[in-house]
Parts: structure tokens; sequence; C-alpha cells
């Protein structure tokens, strides 16, 4: 009877095994490395990356905790199982909140380039998810013409719809040398790699679509490489 149950064990330990490679064969592998051209309508520096609330603004006659952003990324490399994401991108539109201390924030809406195939968009939209482990309390999704992403060492600009529905122009700060100041060993959200926060206040950071928009100038502005991949995700997950 021993023996018996032993067997049963081991079968039982075999079948579980089998299921468990069958899910990791259906998980498609996936990676990104991407560049954020990004502003927000907090003082430099954005105090989101230190903390669990956003700067105070005072507005109407009260004080408020947000942070409105725009954060135009294009892929330098990636994929998504057999989905080329090279070159991709998208824009994401967002609120944090007031406080995400328990993992929650306000809203976003996830803006796909024109160009890309329905394949591209539910890979990246898959890949966000990862980039930005939380809970919106709003979550949507939209297109555009995401017709200018460019940058050098002084300036960066992006536009959606030749600005029309959103843009971000970012001016280097003024450092010690003509380098970028960067800001190093710093975490951006779900994100276990990136080059550094290369500081660049905005002319303008705006998004003019709809009840959601808003506008800000000289406010918090930066852009950054950042690194993430499905290994990354597993070895977080155990």
């Amino acid at each position: 009877m021993r023996k018996f149950r032993i067997l049963l064990i081991l079968a039982a330990c075999v079948f579980g095994l089998t299921i468990f490679a069958g899910e990791m064969k259906t998980s498609p592998q996936w990676s990104m490395n991407a560049t954020a051209i990004e502003a927000c309508s907090c003082p430099m520096f954005c105090q989101c990356y230190f903390h669990t609330s956003p700067a105070t603004h005072h507005e109407h006659g009260a004080a408020e905790h947000y942070c409105l952003a725009n954060l135009a990324y294009k892929i330098n490399r990636g994929s998504y199982g057999s989905v080329k994401l090279d070159g991709a991108k998208f824009w994401i539109s967002t609120n944090l909140g007031a406080d995400w201390s328990k993992g929650n924030m306000d809203w976003a809406i996830v803006t796909f380039d024109k160009p890309l195939s329905k394949e591209q968009r539910d890979g990246i939209a898959q890949i966000v998810g990862h980039l930005f482990p939380v809970k919106w309390n709003s979550l949507a999704t939209a297109e555009a013409n995401i017709d200018h992403w460019e940058f050098n060492k002084d300036t960066a600009y992006a536009s959606m719809d030749g600005g029309k529905s959103g843009e971000v122009k970012l001016k280097r700060a003024a450092g010690n040398t003509n380098d970028p100041v960067v800001i190093q060993n710093l975490k951006y959200f779900g994100a276990p790699r990136n080059d550094g926060f290369v500081l660049m206040p905005n002319e303008v950071e705006a998004y003019r679509v709809g009840p959601k928009a808003f506008e800000y100038r000289g406010t918090n502005g930066f852009m950054i490489t950042v690194d993430i991949n499905s290994n990354d995700v597993a070895k977080t997950s155990m």
C-alpha cells in the first residue's frame, strides 16, 4: 500500500509539472528597451519618485495633490512573442492621483501610434501592465499620429497630431558643464533597469483631448531609457 501511495504522489507531481510546462509554453517571452520623453505638473524634480504622493498644487483657492503627466515612449528594441516592437511609439497621459501608498492610481490613457498593428498594440499593453504594476481607477486606450519624437543633448520634443492632441517640449537643465544633469540609481516604476533620469524641465507639457485635458509650462521634465523583460517579471513573482 505504501508503495502504491508513493507512485500516486509521483504521478501527481509529474502531471503537475506537465501542466506547468504547458502554461510556460503558452506565455510568450517579451522584452522592451524604451526611451521616454516625460513631463508632469510637479515642480522640478518630481517628488513622486521619492514618495507615495505628488506635489501640492494651489489652484482655485484649495490645496490639492496630483501629478498630471505625459510620457511619450519610443521602443528602441523589443518584442512580444514573435511580434517585433522595434521603433514602436506610444504615449501615456495620466493623473497619478493624491496617494498611491496602497498601489492605486487615478487614471491613465494609453495612446498608440496609428501605424501600429493590433498585435503590436496588444503586446505593448501587456508590457505596460508590468512597467506600471498598479491598479488604475480608470484606464483607457486611444490612437493618434505620434508625428514628432526627437531629442538631442539639449532639447527633446514629442507631439501627437502636430500638437493638437498633445505635446512635450523639454530643455536641458543647466549644470556645471555642458553635459546633461543625470540622476542615477533611482527606481522608475516597475522597470528593474534604467540609464538615469536626464533632467530637462519642460517648456510645455500638454494633453489636449476630451474632459481630462491639461497643460503646464515650466514644470518637471526628463528623459530616461528603461529596460524590462519577461524574465524580470518571473523572478519578481518567484
